[in-house]
């Protein structure tokens, strides 16, 4: 399917009539990626290094005896790819339905993609 620029107006109107809400978030988060010039998550590969961007859906508390963890999901439309900070609680600003910028090396864990310790960016909420 061609993307929403290229689509005729009228074309663009029906499929916002049709799709689901979730597809049409996926659709604007995948957008608002490729616009700030991140990699879309389902293209990113093991031992990559990348910057990713979209909106935390969980934050989790892991209590571990030899290392705490807090790990949050990260979904910018195309796939989840999951920060971990070793050794933290919390993180202030770090709640589901941020948006946040996130770079580091990519790795696998359980089948999931991961980024440990990543650097991140925490964007302003967005005005209506």
């Amino acid at each position: 399917m061609a993307t929403d620029e290229r689509q005729s107006p009228l074309r663009r109107f029906f499929r916002r009539l049709t799709a689901s809400e979730a597809e049409l978030d996926a659709e604007e988060l995948q957008r608002d990626s490729t616009k700030s010039g991140c990699t879309l998550a389902g293209n990113v590969r093991r031992g990559q290094l990348v910057s990713v961007t979209g909106r935390l859906r969980t934050v989790v508390y892991t209590p571990r005896t030899n290392l705490p963890t807090l790990e949050a999901d990260l979904y910018d439309g195309s796939d989840v790819v999951t920060l971990v900070w070793l050794g933290r609680r919390q993180i202030a600003g770090i709640e589901p339905g941020r948006a946040v910028t996130a770079r580091g090396r990519i790795a696998i864990r359980d089948d999931r993609k991961v980024i440990y310790n990543p650097y991140y960016e925490i964007e302003p909420p967005r005005q209506p």
